[in-house]
């Protein structure tokens, strides 16, 4: 399955709700749910109903948000799934904590990238260092004690100076850190909690889901 390379404001108007995958667009008046609210997309959707799901659907539907948000393909998501059943603990929370560990979603979570999809684009394209190592790989799990920069040749870009400037004015998630803000650099200081992921999110379902 290729991933979704249309309009994106559709995928949250689909979920009802903020994805926060258009970048800053989505903290302006110009977001279309914003403006619209959040109906269903299309040229009916304005005057259509949203259905109440129930069971599976419900379950299904949790899914294809979390999906969306983490910019995750259904294999891929399953992996996922599948590893943090196998840990410690309680599974949906462990998915959760996988999917925040990503490397694309540390750089966004940083203030590097305004979107998960601009940071994935940073990482493959080489911008990233962790440990002042260079990794390209957007699903490259982060640790504690990691530290994740910009390179230098490109702290100087202007999209990612003015990602990494509005990110400050709306704050960082408590497991991570700005160690340096001269040198774009910042730090993995524990492992991210339930609480540190602020969307509206019932793991609880993907994990019935997946259980049957």
């Amino acid at each position: 399955m290729a991933r979704y390379r249309g309009p994106v404001c559709r995928l949250c108007r689909r979920e009802g709700m903020k994805l926060f995958l258009k970048g800053e667009r989505c903290y302006k008046p110009s977001c279309p749910i914003e403006k619209r609210g959040p109906q269903p997309p299309g040229q009916h959707g304005r005057n259509a109903r949203r259905a109440k799901l129930i069971g599976y659907g419900e379950q299904l539907r949790e899914k294809q948000k979390v999906k969306r948000i983490y910019g995750m393909l259904e294999r891929q998501f399953r992996l996922y799934f599948e590893r943090a059943a196998r840990m410690k603990g309680v599974t949906g929370e462990n998915l959760l904590a996988l999917l925040e560990r990503r490397l694309d979603n540390t750089v966004y979570r940083l203030g590097f990238a305004t979107s998960r999809a601009q940071a994935r684009q940073l990482v493959n394209h080489g911008h990233i260092t962790v440990n002042g190592r260079s990794v390209n790989i957007p699903s490259f799990q982060v640790k504690v004690g990691d530290e994740i920069s910009i390179v230098e040749k490109s702290r100087s870009n202007i999209h990612i100076q003015s990602a990494f400037q509005t990110a400050s004015g709306r704050g960082r998630p408590g497991w991570l850190e700005v160690a340096s803000v001269e040198d774009m650099r910042g730090r993995v200081v524990a492992l991210p909690r339930r609480e540190d992921i602020g969307q509206n999110i019932n793991e609880q379902l993907i994990v019935e889901l997946y259980s049957k």
